[in-house]
């Protein structure tokens, strides 16, 4: 059942990055500016906001069955996504994009629900791979537009046919587990009632810190990698090598994932998400320090990047399912990614602005700031007293 989540997530979280892998084409077919194509990116994680805020406010993710969700959301999400190949502008193509990132809300957070009624003790391990699933499927889109002869068409629906075939594997081959939570009736109430829960105020820390350099950074660490390799050599300028460093980098948090998972539920969550954000932290700020050198020196630390950056994301996850009535899991998880993607979507925009007014040796700093703060709130929620 575990590998049947994780691959869906890895099929259905595809669409995430379907434009962005292709933004430089898109750039060229209307003309963009940088900061005009980051919007491919950004409106997918305003309508993902949108999505949650909605599922958590209704409860969806507690009231409905969570297969049922994932699979109507799978589908949905790849028609709008198929849909972007029919815009002639920027403005249609974004409200293509944000209805993706919609639907996609009812196929992250209900997956690790799902998941969760299958583990109790390796929990984290089980999380953490499904999130080094979907984390390696985002990376899926680079891997398309690697290959000879890819275009826009190409790489968009590859993407929306892994998501339909994620929607009918979790239809037709899930079911809960044996530590299922509880159902419950709607009510107007229940955020509220995850809100005053203090350990998920201090998860969410935690969380917000971790998302703040995050989702930025996997949008523009390619791009990076892109002009730094033409910043070294102006020939190499469609060079594979950097779309492939760039796949390399997401994918590999797949492995940090389950990694991270492994040892949450050996050393305790606390200390692997502090350990992967000061180490990832560091990255943000020396990454741009190889802008312009050899690939020698730059792969290997936007790897290590890569790997760390994703490491403590499950976890965050997991201390929301041990720290909230089991009434409510559905609902806080929901909660929870709302408010940590509506974050992400204006660090995407800051770090453009910064690239253009800094350069791109100091584009990333301000990433760093993120980890910092999140270390601070896990160390609160480590000496919290166990949930009863």
């Amino acid at each position: 059942m575990l590998a049947l989540v994780a691959l869906a997530e890895l099929l259905g979280m595809s669409l995430w990055f379907a434009a962005s892998a292709v933004s430089a084409q898109y750039q060229t077919r209307w003309l963009l500016t940088s900061s005009e194509a980051a919007w491919l990116t950004t409106v997918v994680q305003l309508g993902f906001v949108g999505g949650t805020a909605m599922s958590a406010l209704l409860n969806l993710a507690d009231v409905w069955p969570t297969k049922r969700l994932f699979t109507v959301s799978a589908l949905l999400a790849a028609v709008g996504n198929a849909m972007v190949l029919t815009a002639s502008d920027l403005s249609t193509a974004l409200l293509w994009r944000f209805l993706t990132g919609f639907c996609l809300a009812g196929v992250y957070p209900p997956a690790m629900k799902m998941i969760a009624t299958w583990f109790r003790a390796r929990r984290g391990l089980a999380v953490g791979t499904v999130v080094g699933a979907l984390t390696v499927g985002k990376a899926l889109p680079y891997l398309v537009k690697a290959l000879p002869g890819a275009t826009i068409t190409n790489v968009t629906l590859a993407a929306s046919v892994g998501a339909v075939l994620a929607g009918c594997a979790i239809a037709l081959g899930y079911r809960d587990g044996p530590y299922p939570f509880p159902p419950r009736r709607f009510s107007w109430t229940l955020v509220g009632e995850v809100v005053r829960t203090r350990p998920w105020r201090l998860a969410m820390g935690g969380y917000l810190g971790h998302m703040w350099e995050l989702y930025a950074a996997w949008t523009w660490l390619p791009v990076f990698i892109a002009a730094s390799v033409t910043a070294r050599d102006p020939q190499a300028l469609h060079s594979g090598a950097a779309t492939l460093i760039a796949f390399a980098a997401l994918a590999v948090g797949g492995v940090g994932c389950v990694w991270g998972g492994i040892l949450a539920d050996k050393r305790g969550r606390a200390w692997l998400v502090n350990l992967s954000m000061a180490i990832s932290g560091i990255c943000a700020l020396l990454i741009g320090l190889t802008f312009g050198r050899s690939l020698w020196l730059l792969a290997p630390l936007a790897l290590v990047w890569g790997f760390f950056v994703i490491a403590d994301s499950a976890q965050f996850s997991v201390m929301v399912t041990e720290g909230v009535p089991p009434h409510a899991v559905g609902t806080a998880l929901t909660l929870q990614t709302s408010l940590g993607f509506l974050l992400t979507a204006g660090v995407i925009q800051l770090v453009p602005v910064l690239a253009d007014q800094l350069g791109w040796p100091w584009a990333f700093t301000i990433l760093a700031v993120g980890p910092a703060l999140g270390i601070a709130a896990i160390r609160r929620l480590s000496v919290q007293p166990p949930a009863p």
